[in-house]
C-alpha cells in the first residue's frame, strides 16, 4: 500500500467542473484518485457512490486530519454537488452545495458555492431561487469563473424580466471569446423582450456574420438567421427574408426549415421556378422529416402554378405513395412500440459505445421501433424521459451486479474462517502464557518503582545492596545467630572480624547509595522502554488477532440485510422502470399518431390536388388538341380559298 501511495502521490491532476479545469493539485489519496478516474470517464454513478463511501468513512474517523483524504476534503465537498448535478440528481446536488454555503468557508469558496447553486436552480428553471442564489455572491469574484458568473447572471435576469440589467451585463461581456456567439444571441433575445426590436434585429444580423469554425456557434448563427428570416416574413418583406434564408448552411440543423421557408418566400414573389430550386433540394432528403414531407406537396404545387400540370400530377402521385408508405411505417412503429420492442432497442448495447449515447442512437438498425427515434429526440420532454429510463436501466444493472457479488464475499469470508479457526486456539493458548508472564513482570517492575520512590523519603541503603552483599549480610546474620546459640565458639577474633566485615558492608552500601540510586533509576527507565516495546507487541498481537477474527465474524447478518435491501430496491426499481417505460412509450405513440394524422391530411390534399391536376392537364391537352384542329381547319380553308 505504501508503494502504491508513493506512486500516486507523484501524480498531479486537474479537477474538471462543468467543462472548466481547476488549477492543478497534487493527488495525495489513492481512493480520491479513483473517484476522479470515474468522473473523467463520465461514469458519474460510480464516482458518486465511491465519493459517498469515502466521505462517510472520513467523517467516522477519530482523527480525520491524519487521513490522506483530509488533503482533498474541501475539493471533495464541492465535487459531491458537481457529480450529482452531472448525474441529474438536482435535489441532492442543491443540498450538498447549500451545506457548503452553511459551513464556515472563505469568501471565494462561498462565492463559488453560490454560483453553482444559482446555476443549479437555473437549470431546474427555478428562476426566483436562482436570482436569490446569484445575489449571495459578495466581494471579488474569482477569475476562474468570473465570466461564467456574469453570463449566468444575465441569463437569470432575462428569465425574471430584468431585461435592462441583462442587456448591460451582456454588453460588458462582449469580446469574451469563450462565449462568442452566445452573447450576441442572448443579447438579441433580451432586446426583443425589452421591446427594442431594431437593436435585436441588428444584433441577430451581427451574429449571422460571425466568422467561426465552431459547430455550436455555426448552429447558433443559422438559428439567428432563421429567426430574422421569419421576422421579415411576418412583416411581409420577402426580399429581406430571402437574404437571411440564403445565409443558412445547407448541411446545418436548420437547413430543412430554411429551404422550405426560402421556397415560400419565392412563391410570395410569384417566382415559382425559383421556389422549385429550393424545394427540389429538400424533396430528396429524409422522408421522415416534416419539412421534407411538406416539400413533397409544395413541389407539385409550384409545377401546377407553372402550368406543368402533368408533372404536378405525377409528383402528387409519388407524394401519395410516400405518404401511404410512411403511414404504414408509422402503424408498424406504433405496433412495435406497444409490443415493447422500442424500449429494448433503446437499451441496445450499440447505444452505449460512447459517452454521447444520444448520437449513437443513429447507428441503431432501421427497424419500425427506431425509424423515427431521432425526430422524437428533438422533444425535450421525451429526451429527459429517455435519459431517466436509461439511468434506471443502468441502476438495475448495478443492483444485479451487486447481488451477484454477495456470494463471492460470502465465499471469501468462509475461506478466511476455515484458515483462521484452526490456528487461533493454539495461538490463544500461547498468548495466555505470555500474557501471564508479562503481567507478573509488570507487577515486579511496579514494586521496584514503589521501593525506589520510598527511598527518596526514607534512606534505606540496604535496599540497594548487590546480590553478593546480600549474601554476605545474610551469612553474617546466620553466624551471629549461631554464636548466640553457642557462646563458647565466640572468640574475640571471630567477633572482631564479623564486626569489621559488617562495617565494611555498611560503609560501602552507604557510600555508594546515591550512585546506586541513580543507576537504579536509569535501569528502571530502560526497563520501562522494554515494557513499552512489549506492550506495543502485545497491542499489535491483539489487533492482529481481532483483525483475523473480524475478517470472518459478524458479516452474516449485515450481508443478509444488504441482500434483502437490494432485492427490495430492485423490485421497487422494476416498478418505477415499468412506469417510466410506459410513459416513454405513450409519448412516442402520441408523437407518431400526430405524425400519422398530419400525413393523412396531406394524403387527402394530395388526392384532391392530383384530381385537379389531372383535370387541368386533360383540359390543357383538350385545349391544345382543339387549337391544333382549329389550326388545321384554318389551313385547309385557306388552301381552298387560294386561286
Amino acid at each position: 500500500m505504501s508503494s502504491r501511495f508513493t506512486i500516486v502521490a507523484l501524480l498531479v491532476l486537474p479537477f474538471i467542473v462543468h467543462g472548466s479545469v481547476r488549477p492543478h493539485q497534487e493527488l495525495r489519496d489513492i481512493f480520491y484518485g479513483e473517484i476522479l478516474y470515474h468522473a473523467y470517464q463520465d461514469d458519474y454513478f460510480e464516482a458518486i457512490s465511491h465519493l459517498d463511501t469515502e466521505l462517510g468513512q472520513y467523517k467516522a474517523l477519530d482523527e480525520p486530519a491524519l487521513d490522506s483524504f483530509h488533503w482533498h476534503r474541501g475539493q471533495a465537498e464541492f465535487a459531491v454537488g458537481d457529480l450529482e448535478l452531472y448525474y441529474r440528481m438536482h435535489q441532492r446536488a442543491g443540498r450538498a452545495i447549500e451545506a457548503v454555503l452553511a459551513d464556515n468557508v472563505s469568501e471565494s469558496e462561498r462565492n463559488e458555492a453560490a454560483f453553482r447553486l444559482a446555476r443549479l436552480y437555473y437549470r431546474k428553471q427555478d428562476y426566483i431561487n436562482a436570482l436569490h442564489s446569484i445575489e449571495l455572491i459578495k466581494g471579488e469574484v474569482p477569475e476562474k469563473f468570473r465570466s461564467d458568473e456574469t453570463f449566468l447572471r444575465a441569463q437569470i435576469y432575462v428569465s425574471v424580466g430584468k431585461f435592462s440589467d441583462a442587456i448591460k451585463l451582456l454588453k460588458d461581456l462582449k469580446g469574451e471569446k469563450s462565449y462568442r456567439g452566445y452573447i450576441e444571441y442572448n443579447l438579441a433575445m433580451a432586446y426583443l423582450q425589452n421591446a427594442q426590436t431594431d437593436q435585436a434585429v441588428a444584433m441577430l444580423d451581427e451574429l449571422g456574420r460571425v466568422s467561426t469554425d465552431d459547430e455550436a456557434v455555426l448552429a447558433l448563427k443559422d438559428k439567428g438567421n432563421l429567426k430574422l428570416a421569419t421576422y421579415y416574413v411576418d412583416k411581409g418583406d420577402a426580399a429581406s427574408a430571402a437574404k437571411y434564408y440564403s445565409r443558412i448552411r445547407l448541411d446545418g440543423p436548420f437547413s430543412n426549415s430554411a429551404l422550405l421557408g426560402a421556397g415560400w418566400v419565392e412563391v410570395a414573389q410569384d417566382r415559382f421556378d425559383r421556389a422549385l430550386v429550393h424545394w427540389t433540394l429538400l424533396h430528396d432528403r429524409e422522408q421522415t422529416n416534416l419539412a421534407v414531407q411538406e416539400a413533397m406537396m409544395a413541389v407539385p404545387f409550384a409545377y401546377s402554378k407553372l402550368d406543368v400540370h402533368g408533372k404536378a400530377a405525377i409528383m402528387y402521385g409519388r407524394a401519395m405513395d410516400v405518404f401511404a408508405s410512411e403511414i404504414d411505417s408509422l402503424d408498424a412503429s406504433i405496433k412495435s412500440i406497444r409490443e415493447g420492442k422500442f424500449l429494448a432497442a433503446l437499451l441496445d448495447k450499440k447505444a452505449e459505445q460512447d459517452k454521447n449515447w444520444v448520437v449513437n442512437l443513429r447507428q441503431l438498425p432501421d427497424s419500425p421501433e427506431t425509424r423515427y427515434i431521432m425526430e422524437l429526440l428533438a422533444a425535450h420532454d421525451f429526451q429527459e424521459s429517455l435519459k431517466n429510463y436509461k439511468d434506471l436501466a443502468e441502476l438495475d444493472q448495478h443492483l444485479t451486479t451487486w447481488l451477484d457479488s454477495l456470494p463471492v464475499y460470502e465465499d471469501i469470508i468462509e475461506l478466511r474462517r476455515r484458515y483462521y479457526e484452526p490456528l487461533l486456539p493454539k495461538i490463544e493458548k500461547e498468548f495466555k502464557k505470555i500474557d501471564s508472564r508479562m503481567r507478573l513482570r509488570i507487577e515486579q517492575r511496579d514494586r521496584l518503582n514503589e521501593r525506589i520512590q520510598s527511598l527518596l523519603v526514607l534512606r534505606r541503603p540496604e535496599y540497594l545492596a548487590t546480590a553478593d552483599e546480600r549474601a554476605a549480610m545474610d551469612l553474617l546474620a546466620k553466624m551471629k545467630v549461631d554464636l548466640e546459640a553457642n557462646p563458647q565458639l565466640a572468640t574475640e577474633e571471630i567477633l572482631y572480624r564479623m564486626e569489621r566485615l559488617s562495617g565494611v558492608l555498611d560503609w560501602r552500601i552507604n557510600l555508594e547509595f546515591d550512585e546506586r540510586l541513580t543507576e537504579a533509576y536509569r535501569n528502571l527507565k530502560d526497563l520501562d522502554g522494554v515494557i513499552d516495546d512489549l506492550n506495543k507487541q502485545y497491542r499489535a498481537f491483539v489487533r492482529t488477532r481481532q483483525a483475523a477474527t473480524q475478517s470472518y465474524e459478524g458479516y452474516t447478518i449485515p450481508i443478509q440485510r444488504l441482500r434483502t435491501h437490494l432485492n427490495q430496491t430492485q423490485q421497487k426499481l422494476e416498478r418505477i422502470m415499468a412506469r417510466q417505460g410506459k410513459v416513454l412509450e405513450q409519448m412516442a405513440i402520441n408523437e407518431l399518431e400526430l405524425r400519422r394524422s398530419r400525413l393523412e391530411e396531406y394524403q387527402i390534399k394530395a388526392r384532391f390536388a392530383l384530381a385537379e391536376s389531372y383535370d387541368r392537364a386533360t383540359k390543357q391537352q383538350e385545349k391544345k388538341m382543339l387549337e391544333e384542329a382549329a389550326a388545321a381547319v384554318s389551313s385547309v380553308a385557306n388552301e381552298k380559298a387560294a386561286p
